[in-house]
C-alpha cells in the first residue's frame, strides 16, 4: 500500500502549512549553510536506498527524462516530449550552442534561431543544462546577447526563450503514481523579487540595506549588484533586485496552497499527462493574476524539473523546521515509491557511472556560466 496520500490528504496537508502565523522576515533555518540543511534528506535518501536495494532508484520515477531529472538534464529534452494542446501552455523557446573558439560568431547563430522560432528582444538566455537559477539573465537586445555569449562556455547549448510578460511566479509541485488516473498538486509556491523604491537620496547600496528583510541577506544582493550599488534612483524608482525566481538567489518565497482548485489541479494534469510518462516534479510558471491562476487561466510555464527539484514552500518564512523536513520526507519518499513501482514495469533506473558523469559535467558548467541577473 502506497503512503502517498489520496488528493485530499495531500491539500490539506499543504493548506494546513500555509495557515496564516506571526509574520517573519526569514525563518531561523532559512539560510543554513545546505550541508546542514539537507543532512536529515540525506540519512532519509540512504535509508530509502536500503530499502529499494538502490541508492539512485529515484530516477526511475520519469522513465523518458535523462536520470529523471536528478542532475544534468537538459531543459530543451524535457519541454520538447510535450505536443498537442498541452504545447500552448510553453513559453515559445529555441537552443543553440557557441563555438569552440571565444571568436565564434555566437551571435549570429542566435539571432538565426531566434528568427527561425519568431523570438525577439527582449528575451530570456539560460543554459539548457543547470539549476538554481545559475546563468539566467534577462537579455534587452543584440548588445547585451553578444555580452552574454562572450561569457558563456565554450561548445554548450544555452536556451533563448519568450519573456512572458507577467511579473508574477509560481513553483507547482505535481505527483502521480504509475496506474493512477489523476495526479495531485501537493505544493505551490509564490515567487518574488525584493524591490527597492528610490528616495531621490540613497544610492543602492543604502535602500538594499535599508530593506528589512534583504538588510538581514545582504551577500545575496550586493555581490551581484556590486557595479550598480553607487547609483541614486529617483525619487518612486523601482529597482527589482533579482530577475532568477530562486531562493538561494534572493527571490522570496510564499506557500501558495490557498491557489489550488479543482481548475488548476485539471490544467496541470492535462499538462503532465502530455510528458510521456512523466510521474514527479514541478512546473516553474509566470503568471497572470491569482484569480487567473486559479481558474487555470493565465499562465506559462518556463521550466520543468523532475526528481532534482524540490516543493520550494518550505523556504516560506512562515514554515516551521517540522514543517519542512515533513515536506521534504513526504516528496523524496514518494519518489522511490513511484521508481520502484516503474522498475516492476520494467524501467530500469540511470546506472551510477552515468549518473556520475551527469553530476560531474553539471557541476563544472555552473561554475563557468555567467552571473545571474
Amino acid at each position: 500500500m502506497s503512503d502517498i496520500p489520496a488528493p485530499s490528504t495531500a491539500f490539506s496537508r499543504l493548506r494546513r502549512a500555509a495557515k496564516p502565523r506571526p509574520e517573519r522576515l526569514t525563518s531561523f533555518f532559512e539560510f543554513w549553510p545546505g550541508w546542514i540543511a539537507y543532512a536529515p534528506i540525506a540519512l532519509q535518501w540512504i535509508g530509502l536506498g536500503i530499502r529499494y536495494g538502490n541508492p539512485i532508484l529515484a530516477t526511475a520515477a520519469n522513465p523518458r527524462i535523462e536520470a529523471g531529472g536528478l542532475c544534468g538534464e537538459s531543459k530543451q529534452s524535457i519541454l520538447d516530449q510535450i505536443a498537442g494542446p498541452a504545447r500552448d501552455w510553453i513559453a515559445p523557446y529555441t537552443v543553440a550552442a557557441t563555438g569552440a573558439f571565444a571568436e565564434s560568431d555566437d551571435l549570429s547563430i542566435a539571432e538565426a534561431a531566434m528568427a527561425a522560432s519568431g523570438l525577439s528582444f527582449p528575451l530570456v538566455v539560460k543554459p539548457d543544462i543547470g539549476c538554481n537559477g545559475t546563468g539566467v539573465c534577462l537579455v534587452d537586445n543584440r548588445a547585451d546577447l553578444a555580452r552574454y555569449l562572450a561569457a558563456f562556455p565554450r561548445l554548450t547549448r544555452f536556451m533563448l526563450q519568450a519573456l512572458i510578460p507577467h511579473e508574477a511566479e509560481a513553483g507547482i509541485f505535481y505527483i502521480r503514481r504509475p496506474g493512477e488516473k489523476t495526479g495531485t498538486i501537493t505544493s505551490v509556491t509564490l515567487k518574488s523579487s525584493p524591490v527597492v523604491v528610490g528616495d531621490g537620496r540613497s544610492n543602492l547600496r543604502q535602500l538594499i540595506m535599508a530593506e528589512p528583510r534583504c538588510a538581514q541577506v545582504p551577500h545575496l544582493y550586493l555581490p551581484r549588484l556590486a557595479a550598480r550599488l553607487h547609483e541614486v534612483p529617483a525619487t518612486g524608482e523601482r529597482v527589482k533586485l533579482v530577475f532568477v525566481g530562486n531562493h538561494c538567489k534572493g527571490s522570496t518565497f510564499r506557500n501558495g496552497a490557498k491557489l489550488v482548485t479543482p481548475e488548476l489541479s485539471a490544467r496541470i494534469e492535462m499538462i503532465a499527462r502530455a510528458i510521456p510518462d512523466f510521474h514527479f516534479g514541478r512546473f516553474d510558471i509566470r503568471y497572470e493574476s491569482p484569480g487567473a491562476l486559479r481558474a487555470g487561466e493565465g499562465f506559462s510555464i518556463i521550466e520543468i524539473n523532475g526528481v532534482g527539484s524540490e516543493a520550494t514552500h518550505i523556504w516560506d518564512p512562515q514554515t516551521t523546521l517540522t514543517e519542512a523536513y515533513r515536506a521534504q520526507f513526504f516528496h523524496y519518499r514518494a519518489a522511490f515509491q513511484i521508481a520502484a513501482a516503474n522498475r516492476a514495469l520494467g524501467h530500469r533506473p540511470t546506472d551510477f557511472f552515468t549518473l556520475f558523469r551527469m553530476w560531474r559535467q553539471q557541476k563544472r558548467l555552473l561554475a563557468a556560466y555567467p552571473v545571474n541577473d
